[in-house]
Formats: C-alpha cells, structure tokens, sequence
C-alpha cells in the first residue's frame, strides 16, 4: 500500500487539482485493486462495499478511540461556529453542483461530503486542530484499478504544523496502510466473483 507521488497524483484528471488549488496536499496513497470486470465506478464502489473511511479496521479504531480521549481533553475537535471557518464547499461552481451525487455539506461519519461524482469524492473535516480534505478517486488501467487517496491540510493555527509532526508516524504506519488493505478487503468482497460466461444454446 505504498505512499505515492505527488507527481504521479498530479497528473490525473482530477477536479480537485483546480478546487483546491493554493490548498497544501499533504500525501498520496494507493492500493491496486484486482479487475474483476470493467466499468467499476467509485461510486459504484462506494454504494456497494460502503464508505471505507466510516468503518475502519479495528486497530485503527483503537488508535481513532485514543486520539479522541485526548481531543474531548484539551476541546480539540468542536468545530468552529460557521460564521468562524469557510467550508470548501463555498469554493464550488454550478457545475460543480449539478454533477454532484451527494449534496454539499452531508455528513458522512466524521466528515461531511464537499462533492461526489461518479469517479471522484472529496470530504472535509474541520477542527481546532485541522482543516483537511480527503479526495478518493478509482482509476481503471488495462491491468487493474488504482485507488488514490489524497489528503490535503490547511492551517487553522500555529499548532496545526506541531500536531501534524506529531501524528504523522501513525499515520504512515498504521493508520492507511490498515485502511487501504481494508479496501481491498471490500472490493475483493464486492467485485471478487467472475461473472459467469453465458450459457450456449441447445
């Protein structure tokens, strides 16, 4: 589940390259997924095998259960009052909107969704720590699909750096690495089945 490129992310045709543009990405990663078959969208994905980011595996539950315990401590996690943050959502055009499967500002455990397309998901999460955004997006290759996730932060304090330093090593080590092997756990068990070959006529 290796760490990717920003190079490499960059190159796709992403809405998100423009809609976040002067936004840092913080990493990539990806994991290559088996092509059972064609035309798997992300959210054909999404609707089957659920959202992989409100389920997570158990270790990184525990690790999410920690993290919390200290946040409800030291009141990290209120999120500020709307008139004190911009959601990223403001950023969209019409068109952004028409072509939107879910609408702006749903949650979606702990984030709330900025937009859904068919191939392309961007979520956001703001706190008194963080102002990050999660893109998913599936590309399908000749040989397999690649499933990308981006992770953007925006400062919302001198202290996002620090927290960010110190986060970091979980994240890189445990944390996604456990979540994309829980991907391909979901797409094995969604698309891992062979459509059986059409019988021939008698």
């Amino acid at each position: 589940m290796p760490q990717v490129a920003a190079q490499e992310f960059e190159l796709l045709p992403l809405r998100v390259h423009r809609f976040l543009a002067g936004v840092p990405l913080h990493d990539v990663w990806s994991v290559d997924l088996p092509r059972w078959r064609s035309g798997v969208t992300l959210d054909d994905f999404l609707r089957t095998a659920g959202n992989w980011l409100c389920t997570p595996p158990p270790i990184v539950r525990k690790l999410l259960n920690i993290r919390f315990f200290v946040g409800r401590f030291f009141e990290w996690d209120r999120e500020p009052a709307a008139s004190e943050w911009k959601s990223f959502a403001t950023r969209m055009t019409d068109m952004d909107r028409s072509r939107s499967l879910t609408a702006a500002g749903t949650r979606d455990g702990l984030f709330r969704v900025v937009y859904r397309f068919e191939n392309e998901q961007l979520l956001e999460l703001i706190n008194r720590t963080v102002h990050a955004a999660a893109l998913s997006t599936l590309v399908e290759t000749p040989a397999v699909y690649r499933f990308y996730f981006g992770v953007y932060v925006r400062n919302v304090s001198r202290f996002t750096p620090f927290y960010m330093a110190v986060i970091d090593p979980f994240r890189k080590l445990i944390i996604y690495p456990s979540l994309l092997r829980g991907v391909r756990a979901r797409w094995d068990q969604a698309f891992g089945e062979e459509e059986p070959s059409p019988s021939c006529p008698e």
